[in-house]
């Protein structure tokens, strides 16, 4: 970078300016966003009043437009470019270029110092956070109070594939130029409301020409914030810790929980908090935990925080871990949930800043129950007459099915069902009773019966005919 700004210094002086090398391949301005859309001057013709980075042949640099670019600051032979990859944990140096391209022949009284940029100033942004697979947008600002346009801006770019934050590096600004402010550190408030260039000093006077352009660099880091939790069960006094352990009922067990950082940066107040399931109970007092702080030795806390708001466990570095362990009991027999096979799944969570994560553990137990008599009804045991089913019937006594279940047709006479026009009833002539053609010559003879009735029936008329004498006679 000295041998480029000796050859800036050596550049004649009513030229643009000659461009910094930051790249080995000239890349059209078209392909990358810069703005706004301004005038575009030349090196054999550069402005006739203060003007920002508007030169678009630089033979080194190209278009002067494009003039943010990124490279990965630590590895080696790595040179600036428009894009990058973002790996978490690295660093990454931003380049950021600025040139007055005011011709040189204005910088003088007589002139009016009409070349010279009033309040030149530089801001840089980029996001916080970025999601996986999304760009990130590094982007430079040049402005001064006399410029026209009154600020140009430019952006370079980082990708990740995964999602990760960036992290200003604190006092990593440093400007690079000809005059007595090369090397100086730029204050922090470069990343938010701008700070101040120049040339003799930091003062915002810029004179025109390519002697007097400069660079900034800053550093950024791509943070990842990570970290693990698990989980794991032993019986108690056994020190044996597993996924899953098989224990008995009203026995002991403890749980043991570790958290990691795995992410690139640190994580503060982190809290460990242990849900523990229907059948298990926390054992008081048991509760202990092993960190740095702690010298990595077990050391117990005086209370069930862990199973009800949960603990916090401090602060911890990349890298930095910490365990947790305490005892638990298991539910008697008859205070299981159900016959058989009881999982009883027991679930803890690490909660940080960035979110949190949980993992399980199971303890598996068996409860005895009485065998009771298969029923094939309530209260009646298998096997019981009542249990059979007895066959669907028609009629008492009579299954369905049976030929006599069927119904049969109405008859009007036998053989003959109702409606059959046999059941009709045909009407008869009565016959006209003859009359006698001849009397017959002498009565017919009858027998004693016919005798007795006969005097009867004289006597009766006897009878009669004195009732009736007598009867006129009183009347008389």
């Amino acid at each position: 970078m000295k041998k480029l700004l000796a050859a800036i210094a050596r550049a004649p002086k009513r030229a643009a300016s000659l461009a910094i090398v930051v790249a080995a391949v000239i890349v059209p301005a078209a392909l990358f966003a810069w703005g706004p859309d301004r005038p575009t001057f030349t090196m054999a013709n550069p402005a006739p009043y203060v003007t920002f980075n508007s030169i678009t042949d630089n033979p080194t640099h190209g278009d002067e437009r494009n003039f943010v670019q990124i490279k990965e600051a630590s590895a080696p032979n790595s040179t600036y470019g428009e894009n990058v990859t973002l790996t978490p944990g690295k660093e990454y140096e931003v380049y950021v270029y600025y040139h007055n391209n005011a011709s040189s022949n204005l910088n003088d009284e007589n002139s009016q110092f009409k070349g010279i940029a009033k309040n030149t100033s530089m801001r840089v942004q980029m996001p916080a956070t970025v999601k996986a697979g999304e760009k990130a947008r590094i982007t430079g600002f040049v402005s001064a109070s006399n410029a026209n346009p009154g600020q140009v801006w430019d952006e370079a770019y980082g990708t990740s594939a995964s999602a990760v934050a960036l992290r200003y590096v604190p006092d990593s600004a440093v400007i690079h130029s000809n005059g007595a402010v090369n090397g100086k550190k730029l204050p922090n408030n470069l990343y938010t409301t701008g700070t101040p260039l120049g040339y003799d000093a930091l003062n915002g006077d810029l004179p025109g020409c390519n002697e007097f352009a400069g660079y900034v660099t800053f550093k950024f880091k791509v943070d990842q914030p990570n970290f693990e939790v698990s989980k794991q069960v032993s019986k108690a006094g056994e020190n044996k810790y597993a996924e899953s352990v098989t224990a008995l009922p009203g026995g002991e067990v403890e749980y043991k929980i570790k958290y990691k950082n795995t992410g690139t940066m640190q994580q503060d107040n982190v809290v460990i908090k242990d849900k523990l399931p229907a059948g298990v109970s926390y054992v008081n007092g048991s509760t202990q935990v092993s960190n740095s702080k702690t010298n990595n030795q077990w050391t117990t806390i005086a209370d069930n925080d862990v199973v009800a708001r949960g603990i916090n466990i401090g602060s911890y570095a990349p890298g930095g871990a910490a365990y947790l362990k305490f005892k638990a009991k298991v539910a008697s027999n008859d205070k299981l949930e159900k016959c058989g096979v009881n999982t009883l799944v027991n679930t803890a969570t690490a909660e940080t800043q960035n979110g949190s994560k949980s993992d399980t553990a199971n303890v598996v137990v068996s409860k005895t129950c009485e065998e009771k008599p298969e029923e094939c009804k309530p209260g009646i045991p298998a096997g019981d007459e009542r249990c059979q089913e007895k066959p669907e019937e028609c009629k008492p006594g009579i299954p369905a099915g049976d030929e006599r279940c069927e119904e049969k047709p109405e008859e009007c006479k036998p053989g003959v069902p109702a409606g059959d026009e046999k059941c009709e009833e045909t009407p008869t002539t009565p016959e006209t009773p003859k009359t006698p053609t001849e009397t017959p010559k002498e009565l017919p003879k009858t027998g004693a019966g016919d005798d007795l009735l006969a005097l009867i029936g004289t006597s009766s008329l006897i009878a009669a005919i004195g009732y009736y004498v007598a009867s006129r006679r009183a009347i008389g």
